[in-house]
């Protein structure tokens, strides 16, 4: 009987991770998926677009544009860093909604996905913080409302074992009341790669699932949901322990084929199974145990605090136009 691989397969939310899982079965280009790489002052940009249901088959991610910015250097907290990090999120954000279609004027609601009581998991609440609300002063005092601002609300809606409603419910809700023209979901995700943990954020068109980085399969904020397009923005803050142990593996491998040529006598049967046989084979010794742990950095209270400023300094620069990139800090309630 022939083993199914499909529940062993690397969990990962970043559209990166899938491209270069896929060219390991797609040498050169990926039919039915576009890719533009820059790579500029220590920041990698990656716009992705998956362009029919064959370049959503190579790489198991939904027809859409995905725009992915990876500093390495995020890690080492550079405030000068982090400025240009919020300025080139900031350009990139806001080519995504004229790519998208969005107008100067479209209304727009910010969903803050995630718990606040748990770090990893309190991107989106810490973004609602820092970000830019508008709505009641266009709802109250509209004439006194100066040029260049966009009409913003924001909500955190907690998460299901907190509150006993999906976010998806919630959100819903709030879009039937308030009908905005655009929802920007912003959540932590999971990587495969451990060099993007805390250090990578993606933009994407297809909306979001909360709770998939975790393996969770719910109702997600969707356009096909809400009725509202949604933009997805993440940030990868964990990673599996099996996904931890099968890339030591991978760099292992690399490490003895560069310093000998007896790999295959130090590694084994493991120097010639697939990534995914791999990773059924740590898995399988990890999850009877309970081992299969989801890790974050011990770094991760400072990163929080630091990605989720850059985002929403990023997010108030690219929709108001009358606040710029460079002195868009955070504004707290």
């Amino acid at each position: 009987m022939e083993l199914d691989l499909q529940q062993y397969s690397v969990r990962t939310d970043l559209a990166v991770d899938a491209r270069e899982m896929a060219a390991k079965q797609y040498p050169g280009t990926i039919p039915g998926v576009d890719e533009e790489v820059s790579d500029k002052d220590g920041i990698k940009i990656t716009r992705l677009n998956v362009l029919n249901d064959e370049g959503s088959q190579a790489i198991g991610r939904v027809k859409g544009h995905y725009v992915t910015l990876e500093v390495p250097g995020l890690r080492n907290g550079d405030t000068g860093l982090q400025e240009r990090v919020t300025e080139a999120f900031a350009r990139e954000f806001e080519d995504f909604l004229t790519l998208i279609g969005i107008q100067k004027k479209d209304t727009v609601l910010i969903v803050g996905l995630g718990n606040w009581n748990v770090t990893p998991d309190s991107l989106g609440p810490l973004v609602v913080e820092n970000v830019l609300v508008t709505r009641q002063y266009f709802e109250l005092m509209p004439d006194q409302v100066a040029p260049g601002y966009r009409q913003i609300s924001a909500i955190a809606p907690g998460v299901l074992g907190i509150t006993g409603i999906e976010s998806s419910e919630i959100v819903q809700g709030i879009v039937e009341r308030t009908k905005p023209d655009l929802i920007i979901a912003i959540d932590a995700l999971a990587s495969r790669s451990l060099e993007r943990v805390n250090t990578t954020i993606q933009i994407a068109d297809i909306g979001i699932h909360p709770g998939s980085g975790i393996g969770n399969k719910r109702k997600g904020l969707t356009k096909e949901v809400l009725g509202v397009p949604c933009i997805a923005i993440g940030v990868p803050t964990v990673c599996y322990a099996s996904t931890i142990v099968n890339n030591v593996m991978e760099m292992m491998k690399k490490h003895f084929g560069q310093e000998t040529n007896q790999t295959r006598e130090i590694m084994g049967m493991l120097d010639d199974i697939s990534e995914n046989e791999r990773l059924a084979l740590v898995k399988e010794v990890l999850e009877p145990l309970g081992h299969d742990l989801i890790v974050t950095p011990k770094e991760i209270d400072e990163f929080i605090e630091d990605i989720a400023n850059i985002v929403a300094s990023g997010l108030n620069a690219s929709l108001h136009d009358a606040v710029d990139s460079g002195n868009s800090g955070a504004y707290t309630h």
